[in-house]
């Protein structure tokens, strides 16, 4: 009797609530940096130009919708994303060990990762009540401040960490209302893909999360001249910044750089709830609307 053959899994793109085929056809070997060193343990799709313009339309479709939700609706809906995370524990820990980390690193980071989800389901209902409210003015008016949805978000996740990095630059875009395009890690695709599987199943409307996997080096240029995406929160340095400061120049979209190595480690990286599980999370999602009403006699 033959032995049965191992089948290795072909990832697709996450575009619109399915899974598409990449319009390229092409796929790239996802490579396990623990077992079998070098040997490819899964197929990722390799997204195109064309994908990433689908995609955009994805969002923008998908957006003004999902910001008119209640907030505490998106709360429910992101936390229900941790119940189904902490499901897929056990699968999540494998996704991140075959990016070379160990066991105890990986299972850490799951955890991690799902509390992150957890806090970030916390502030739907509560980040405008910590940040905005009525202001002080020499007149006889009313004048509050409310956040908005700045409206379709990039991310570029780091490389690493593959999971907690992802969430952490997309969730704060998603709990106030924004709608996200996302790259995920070159080098470690499979966690952010497992994620994509897991956004049905929570409830995530179609749309409102889309994820790209794939070469950076063709994306980055196209993602930061598109006209439909009106703010990136990007994971780069070097060559890769510079792509997208230049690239946003021209259409004066919002631009938040996250050093990789340096607010992802350490005090007040991804690794620590300082930055990453209050407000200044927020930072690059959201826009302030400051409204003025006259005083009645």
């Amino acid at each position: 009797m033959n032995a049965r053959g191992e089948i290795t899994k072909t990832w697709k793109l996450f575009i619109g609530g399915g899974y598409p085929r990449s319009e390229s056809g092409k796929v790239f070997p996802v490579a396990s940096g623990v077992r079998r060193r070098g040997a490819a343990v899964a197929y990722a799709a390799q997204a195109s130009r064309k994908d990433l313009r689908d995609a955009v339309e994805a969002a923008r479709a998908a957006q003004e919708r999902w910001a008119a939700s209640s907030a505490y609706l998106r709360g429910q809906i992101i936390y229900r994303l941790a119940e189904v995370l902490e499901g897929r524990s056990t699968e999540l820990v494998d996704a991140i060990m075959h990016g070379g980390a160990t066991r105890a690193a990986a299972a850490r980071e799951v955890a991690h990762s799902i509390d992150r989800v957890v806090c970030m389901a916390g502030w739907s209902d509560k980040i405008e009540s910590v940040t905005c409210g009525r202001n002080q003015v020499a007149g006889s008016f009313h004048c509050f401040s409310q956040l908005e949805p700045v409206g379709v978000v990039a991310i570029v996740a780091p490389e690493e960490p593959s999971l907690l990095g992802i969430l952490s630059l997309m969730l704060p875009a998603m709990t106030v209302g924004c709608s996200v395009v996302v790259l995920a890690s070159e080098r470690a695709p499979l966690p952010a893909l497992v994620v994509a599987e897991c956004a049905p199943s929570a409830d995530i409307p179609a749309g409102v999360l889309n994820l790209l996997t794939g070469s950076r080096k063709e994306l980055l240029g196209t993602l930061a001249a598109h006209r439909d995406v009106d703010a990136i929160v990007a994971s780069a340095a070097g060559d890769a910044a510079r792509t997208l400061q230049v690239g946003v120049a021209e259409n004066f979209k919002r631009v938040r750089i996250v050093r990789p190595g340096v607010e992802f480690v350490g005090a007040s990286g991804l690794g620590t709830d300082h930055d990453w599980c209050g407000p200044h999370a927020f930072g690059g999602v959201t826009e302030v609307k400051t409204v003025w009403h006259t005083l009645g006699s």
